[in-house]
């Protein structure tokens, strides 16, 4: 950057305009738009809010449809297909995937997110960015980080604690940076434990660049930037949409008077050159992508998203002879996308009530009047239902009061029911809604979630058994709002959200507390049957046989959990660390290999600052989902050495439990006052239990001058040396 002068080098690190970076020097300016399920170029007037219009694009399945799909593989070929959109549009970088945590259903924006697991949201996303890198196109992953809440999005402070920050919602990130290595990372608008995140200087230097070993752009949210010069300080790069110049002059005022080191504007200037270097080195001249066959892998992700929730009696799939009755506004008007600054313009849209006619011999429709659908339901061999939230239900920018399913439409489907019992649900929204009134109505039940714009298509296949369904819910359906862990703390007060549920989100809180679920996470059925046998456990590599024991040939995906009955720290029965998928034909068999990591066995220990894989016997359970354990096996592991150092506020218990410090306290407090160690043999238990937890800096005061504290503090010294 020695070319530069320090106003081009403060310059580079604020865009031209609200999608482009500056050209400055030898610098190229690059391209940025909106992603994450579609290409979003805006034509006219640029926003972040999806207002202005936008150039055609394919509209694949958001993240909450795409989740279900469980198949890294498939991800990653949507995300070359945005890569090639992307290259066709003239676009460098793409602001997505999308991977906070979904820690609360009524979070406006988790159609944009993947999942409330962060093994699952990071392999996702993974695969997502991998897929579009592939193509020379950049990725951004968002939101970097705690992001949980739309409400007060831009002041709010998500606190949470170390432990939690580290497991559940910086775990896919960490993940992606190392698997994937993304061109650039997006500060989010909150702030974390007090501090703004575009500011965070353990954020986004100790954690994601230091220990991570990020060396990419850090660019912040849209307008999440509130003093740039603390930003650059702490390690942003890219600061956008632009300012008109006006913080590019107070950074340079900022260096100018010694309050910035130029330093941190010569990484911000040679990390944003790179990415422009990079980006334009690997864009080609534009050329149009194959809309029919980005359709068609739309509509291939969206079928396998789509998730068979309940099946009584083999209702699904339907038969082409069976004449259906088509009801409600979903069908012909299908909800297919979120709201906000990842709406995307269409290449085109297939409408589930066409789709479903092109497969069945007869069909009638119904817009959702009672009366008409009562007539419409009772006239046909089988009623399908389209139920769902509309778009102003949730979106970007404000979060859901309640998780429940219009009224009117739940009176629907129990009049429709009423006079036909062979009747399916269709499902269509971006965050969990409570399907317990469904669940107790209808016999069959498909829940799409998002599934872009081929969504009809989709359906229409699953329904008429065209796409076996295999999709598994990437978060848990619960049987009641209140039941949520985060339902006390969300979403926040007075500028701040307690995450008080601490590690025991979603599916892990649900079974820690041991709460009954209408549906569980990882759950969904199939037109056929598996069967799991032969469990075997070798290291960290677990094998086991699937057979297809029913008529139809399908595809299960293999869940793998792991759990530690006696852990001595609070974690869940069991959390997800593994999963695969087959394929089968009807009475084949085939063998299922997952190698998970060592490192998915670890807790974060706040007291030494890193992770930590407790040694013990491991429970492994293999099923098809949370709660559908098939198999299990005893993995024995080795665990790490943990040496906390011992201090005068460890207790006695803590003491006299490690084998170096023990003897050596007990000896130099016998010496001192033979009587200031309390004899466990001639004591009760409950009297030892209340004495272990004195911290022996307590002991001195009790001994009235008889032991040294300096003394002990030598014996400690020594004893942690020793250890």
């Amino acid at each position: 950057m020695i070319a530069l002068t320090l106003e081009e080098k403060a310059a580079l690190g604020s865009g031209a305009d609200f999608w482009t970076t500056k050209a400055v020097g030898d610098v190229p300016a690059i391209v940025m738009t909106d992603g994450p399920h579609g290409v979003r170029k805006q034509l006219g007037s640029p926003d972040h809010l999806g207002i202005a219009g936008s150039i055609p694009a394919t509209c694949f399945p958001p993240a909450a449809g795409l989740s279900q799909t469980w198949d890294p593989a498939l991800v990653e070929r949507i995300g070359a297909a945005l890569g090639d959109e992307c290259r066709a549009a003239g676009v460098h970088v793409l602001l997505g995937p999308g991977v906070n945590i979904k820690r609360d259903p009524r979070c406006g924006r988790n159609f944009e997110y993947f999942s409330e697991d962060p093994l699952l949201t990071g392999i996702l996303g993974a695969a997502w960015v991998m897929g579009l890198q592939s193509r020379g196109v950049g990725a951004s992953v968002k939101h970097f980080a705690a992001n949980n809440a739309e409400t007060d999005r831009m002041r709010s402070s998500s606190d949470v604690d170390p432990r939690t920050l580290r497991e559940i919602y910086l775990r896919a990130f960490e993940r992606i940076v190392a698997d994937a290595a993304p061109w650039t990372v997006m500060c989010s608008y909150n702030r974390i434990n007090g501090i703004h995140a575009a500011q965070d200087v353990w954020l986004v230097t100790t954690v994601l660049r230091e220990q991570w070993g990020f060396d990419g752009v850090v660019v912040s949210d849209w307008g999440a930037v509130t003093d740039r010069v603390a930003s650059v300080a702490a390690g942003l790069d890219l600061e956008m949409p632009p300012s008109g110049g006006a913080t590019d002059a107070e950074v340079v005022a900022a260096v100018r008077d010694g309050r910035l080191d130029e330093a941190a504007v010569d990484r911000a200037a040679r990390n944003v050159a790179r990415l422009a270097a990079k980006a334009t080195e690997s864009a080609s001249p534009a050329v149009a992508f194959d809309v029919d066959a980005h359709h068609a892998l739309a509509r291939e992700a969206a079928g396998r998203a789509v998730v068979l929730l309940k099946n009584d009696g083999d209702l699904l799939p339907l038969r082409p002879d069976d004449s259906i009755a088509v009801i409600g506004e979903f069908a012909q008007s299908p909800r297919y996308q979120g709201g906000g600054s990842s709406h995307v313009n269409p290449t085109r849209v297939d409408i589930p009530l066409s789709e479903i006619g092109a497969l069945a011999g007869s069909v009638s429709y119904s817009h959702g009047s009672t009366a008409d659908a009562v007539e419409a339901a009772l006239a046909a061999d089988v009623a399908v239902v389209f139920l769902g939230l509309a778009a102003s239900d949730e979106s970007e920018g404000y979060d859901r009061d309640h998780i429940e399913l219009p009224a009117t439409q739940l009176e629907l489907l129990e009049a429709v029911v009423a006079v036909q019992p062979r009747t399916v649900v269709v499902l269509a929204h971006g965050g969990v809604v409570r399907l317990a009134p469904v669940a107790a109505l209808a016999p069959a039940i498909l829940d799409g979630a998002l599934l872009g714009q081929a969504a009809g298509g989709a359906i229409a296949d699953v329904l008429f058994g065209v796409v076996n369904p295999s999709g598994r819910l990437a978060e848990t359906v619960p049987a009641r709002l209140e039941d949520c862990p985060s339902y006390l703390n969300f979403p926040g007060e007075h500028g701040h959200v307690l995450y008080g549920e601490r590690v025991f989100v979603g599916y892990r809180a649900y079974d820690a507390r041991g709460l009954d679920v209408t549906y569980p996470f990882g759950h969904g059925l199939s037109y056929t049957e598996f069967a799991y046998t032969d469990l075997e456990l070798s290291g960290i590599t677990v094998r086991l046989t699937v057979t297809n024991t029913g008529t139809r040939r399908g595809r299960e995906v293999v869940q793998v959990y792991a759990g530690l009955p006696t852990s001595t720290v609070a974690r869940p029965p069991r959390w997800l660390v593994g999963f695969a998928d087959i394929t089968l034909d009807a009475g084949e068999s085939g063998t299922v290999e997952i190698e998970f990591r060592r490192g998915d066995l670890a807790y974060w220990d706040a007291r030494l600052d890193r992770w930590v894989v407790e040694g013990g016997d491991y429970v492994i359970s293999v099923g098809a989902s949370s709660r559908d354990v098939r198999l299990t096996g005893t993995l024995a592991v080795d665990g790490d050495d943990v040496r906390v150092p011992l201090t005068l506020e460890s207790t006695l218990g803590e003491i006299l439990a490690d084998p170096v410090a023990g003897p050596r306290v007990v000896a130099a407090l016998s010496s001192a006052a033979p009587s200031g160690l309390p004899d466990s043999g001639g004591l009760g238990t409950d009297i030892m239990r209340m004495v272990a937890d004195i911290p022996l800096g307590r002991v001195v005061a009790f001994s009235g001058g008889r032991i040294d504290r300096a003394h002990l503090e030598q014996v400690l010294a020594e004893a942690n040396a020793a250890r």
